[in-house]
């Protein structure tokens, strides 16, 4: 079954504070967010399986351990996602990446899918799927149900900021499928923002409004 896991370490909370402050310019968000993203990754990944190989150090040989072959995938939520990828990557660097293109409809502030990229293999790996907000749960939620039609058996969210009306909704509709935050706000506001939230992840990382 699927659980909700907050990452609390202080590391990660003092980097989270500086991102939600409004003085921050999108340079530091940028770096944040990177950082952020790579000390996350190694409770993401604290599971894989290792088995044991031969070597030989400079003083005599030994049974060491390596990671057993699980072939993992990086797939960010366009557009905000992008920010994430390169602070995994600097953990997993033979890791490949999708992309999952999904906008919000200002009016019915439903998920709509515009692009979809995805590894040959990807029903073969382990996915952990990248979106900095968990608001409404929509993208993520239809996300995930893309990649299960694609043959994905194995999937992990990760988000910095999430509010409880996200983080249920994906948790009742991929009860599969470990949530991994960061921080859990209080909850969304009548625009469907995360409150108190960082405001726009997308446009904080590359300077639109």
């Amino acid at each position: 079954m699927g659980a909700l896991h907050v990452i609390d370490h202080p590391l990660i909370t003092h980097k989270l504070s500086i991102m939600r402050m409004e003085s921050t310019g999108s340079k530091d968000f940028r770096t944040l967010l990177n950082e952020i993203s790579m000390l996350m990754g190694y409770e993401i990944t604290r599971d894989l399986p290792l088995e044991d190989i031969e070597i030989r150090t400079p003083v005599a040989p030994m049974c060491a351990k390596r990671i057993a072959g699980r072939k993992l995938a990086i797939v960010p939520i366009l557009r905000a996602g992008l920010g994430m990828v390169d602070g995994l990557l600097s953990l997993i660097p033979v890791a490949k990446v999708g992309h999952i293109g999904l906008y919000r409809d200002k009016k019915t502030h439903l998920p709509v899918e515009y692009y979809c990229k995805l590894p040959e293999d990807i029903d073969d790996r382990t996915v952990i799927l990248v979106d900095p907000m968990l608001a409404t749960g929509g993208s993520a939620s239809d996300a995930i149900a893309l990649l299960k039609k694609r043959g994905c058996k194995s999937i992990r969210l990760m988000c910095l900021v999430g509010a409880p009306e996200g983080a249920e909704k994906v948790l009742s509709d991929h009860p599969d499928v470990d949530i991994f935050i960061a921080a859990m706000d209080e909850r969304l506001n009548e625009h469907k923002y995360i409150v108190p939230g960082l405001g726009d992840a997308g446009d904080r990382l590359f300077g639109t409004k």
